[in-house]
């Protein structure tokens, strides 16, 4: 008799019906695999929503899963030889993080949720049997991959460098690039916008401050804001 891999299961599985209604499906790393290939591989996966400030995993640890971000917004620290805290990345609706636990290596930086989320777990064994399977996944995750590699490039050369000015304006064209579906943003604390771009808190507040007396951004709350596009644009050139 034909051995079934354990983690097949029906389609009227719990977790299955979850996958099959996951808004971000068609774009996430499983995306690439046709019907067949994704309704029963569900026992191992799971999708925990998490509060704000909590942590995915730490640095250094075991990487035993990677994770698609179903919803929300998912830093990426470390602490520095002098002790302080940097912020390396962020990650939003549809990326995939955690690809270390790939290659069996520890996590790379500690992942914390900036807003609540809503998460795949994906065990990194069952990425790599599905791999093996389909060739199509394998070209998926080389791009996924060089896809943070050019974030995290961004990041060390675009949003630690240049004047305060800049370095803001080019962080809220990247949180412009995180907002959900309405069109709003997520806000950091100016302690994480300054551990982002290398600026002291007060620096980072005085920048915001002006940027929303100009019009470039208009708080809604605490936490959340509108960008005017244009305005950023122009903003951004004039820099």
């Amino acid at each position: 008799m034909k051995a079934v891999p354990p983690y097949l299961q029906s389609e009227n599985h719990p977790q299955a019906r979850v996958c099959a209604s996951c808004e971000v499906r068609s774009g996430a790393l499983f995306g690439v695999l046709d019907p067949n290939s994704i309704v029963r591989i569900h026992t191992d996966i799971d999708d925990p929503s998490l509060p704000a400030e909590t942590r995915i995993y730490a640095r250094g640890e075991p990487g035993t899963a990677v994770y698609t971000v179903r919803a929300g917004i998912v830093r990426f620290q470390r602490l520095t030889a002098g002790g302080q805290r940097r912020i390396v990345r962020l990650a939003g609706r549809g990326d995939l993080i955690g690809q270390e636990a790939l290659l069996q290596q520890p996590y790379a930086d500690e992942a914390v949720s900036c807003t609540p989320v809503q998460l795949c777990r994906i065990p990194s064994h069952l990425v790599g049997h599905l791999g093996q399977a389909d060739g199509t996944l394998t070209h998926e995750l080389m791009r996924r991959w060089q896809q943070a590699l050019e974030q995290a490039g961004l990041w060390a050369t675009e949003l630690t460098s240049g004047v305060a000015r800049q370095r803001v304006l080019k962080l809220l064209g990247e949180l412009s690039r995180l907002a959900d579906e309405s069109g709003e943003i997520w806000m950091p604390r100016r302690e994480d916008m300054g551990a982002m771009l290398g600026l002291t808190v007060e620096t980072a507040s005085r920048m915001v401050s002006q940027l929303r007396r100009e019009g470039v951004l208009k708080s809604l709350s605490q936490r959340r804001a509108v960008l005017d596009p244009d305005a950023l644009a122009r903003a951004l050139a004039a820099g």
